[in-house]
């Protein structure tokens, strides 16, 4: 996939280019459907789609105390895009800068790049520029002048209700696996990468992979069936490997007794994954990492030898869940 960095770039693209403008974090259901009327509007005009996006997402700038975790890291949401279909991604830096932009002067210049602008697809409640005045009607007002098409795209439901980022997340955050998949169009995924770790899970006999995380909303704490594919760019594909997860805190490992006698824990998550019937080396590779189910709370253990029994059952628990969902 080409990525372009400024407005500009889009001057390279072969047109004519129909633009798909949101942020899309989490390429939901609802942000499929702008995606996939973008594509067809292009292939039906023999000419490109590009997808138009935001780094970091605007909220982080525009309202950082509120800012959402995000479904989907900018990384990881390239990738998806590229499965989509899309061969072209502008990719915008979200700053002041671009949040001061007037709204029309927005429009134009992406209209003066492309070569030529056919269509801008966008949700049908998308508002755009200096404080969010414009709007769709906005839109069609500029497209009309500008030769292009605009496409309000309406809200997809499920069960009565629109599908949004932030249901999405209430339902990680309650452990809804399903609702959120259901939601998302896919499976519920994450991206890490592979971190040196105390190599404890090692000693144990069940070497665990350590994810430096991209920030993305989490399910609750406990351990997961879940499968592991590999990310990283030109590495061979290691499709849906069979794995068990922890996700917390490592209670038995990691707890810390303070001055007073208290005992303390580290206050972020840690992910560490367990790749069934796996040797090799992973450090530094990009994992995508795909929770199935909720297998246990977390919990911390009298000694490493439970902590050990533990880890074995789990692994053949996922092992059968896992090959029972194949």
């Amino acid at each position: 996939m080409v990525l372009l960095r400024s407005i500009a770039e889009l001057a390279s693209v072969p047109g004519p280019v129909v633009l798909a403008i949101g942020v899309f974090d989490g390429l939901h259901l609802g942000h499929r459907a702008v995606l996939e009327r973008a594509r067809s509007e292009a292939v039906s005009r023999g000419g490109t789609a590009v997808a138009l996006s935001f780094d970091p997402h605007p909220a982080r700038i525009l309202r950082p105390e509120r800012a959402p975790r995000l479904l989907t890291a900018t990384e990881h949401k390239l990738r998806l895009l590229e499965q989509l279909g899309f061969t072209h991604t502008l990719l915008l830096t979200f700053d002041q800068a671009l949040a001061a932009m007037d709204a029309d002067d927005f429009i134009r210049s992406l209209a003066h790049y492309a070569q030529p602008l056919a269509a801008i697809c966008v949700g049908h409640q998308w508002s755009f520029g200096k404080a969010r005045k414009g709007n769709l009607k906005r839109l069609a007002q500029l497209g009309s002048a500008l030769q292009f098409v605009e496409i309000g795209v309406e809200e997809v439901q499920i069960e009565g209700t629109p599908v949004s980022s932030t249901r999405i997340r209430n339902a990680l955050i309650a452990g809804d696996l399903s609702l959120a998949s259901h939601l998302l169009g896919r499976p519920y995924t994450v991206l890490g990468n592979v971190q040196h770790g105390r190599e404890l899970g090692r000693t144990l006999g069940f070497p665990t992979a350590n994810l430096s995380l991209f920030s993305e909303q989490l399910p609750p704490n406990g351990v997961y069936a879940v499968r592991v594919s590999q990310a990283d760019e030109g590495c061979p594909r290691l499709s849906h490997w069979a794995s068990v997860a922890n996700l917390g805190t490592r209670p038995t490992v990691t707890t810390t007794t303070t001055d007073s006698g208290a005992l303390t824990q580290p206050s972020e998550p840690v992910l560490e994954v367990h790749l069934l019937e796996f040797s090799g080396d992973l450090y530094g590779r990009t994992l995508e990492v795909e929770f199935v189910e909720f297998l246990r709370p977390e919990k911390r253990f009298d000694s490493l030898e439970a902590l050990r029994a533990q880890i074995a059952t789990d692994a053949r628990d996922a092992a059968r869940l896992l090959a029972n969902r194949h």
